[in-house]
């Protein structure tokens, strides 16, 4: 029973950091998204293609890095308060 509630406690900062990362790459992702719908609107764009170009690998890796270096800050923030 204690090697579970353990097991837990090791595993909580990891789910943490990984549910924290995902959301910053969501909000990312819909920000976007909103852009491909208000500068770059073209008449007749359908939401297919809207997520077919902001789907790229070049915006993964920018969104992967830029959600890590926030959970940092974030991490660093919440524990220097």
């Amino acid at each position: 029973m204690r090697q579970e509630s353990n097991n837990r406690r090791r595993h909580r900062p990891i789910w943490r950091a990984l549910i924290e990362t995902a959301f910053i790459i969501f909000l990312f992702y819909s920000n976007l998204l909103m852009g491909e719908f208000t500068v770059a609107n073209g008449h007749g764009k359908t939401l297919a293609f809207a997520l077919n170009d902001i789907f790229t690998a070049m915006n993964f890796i920018i969104a992967a890095i830029s959600a890590m270096i926030g959970y940092v800050i974030f991490e660093y923030l919440r524990r220097k308060l």
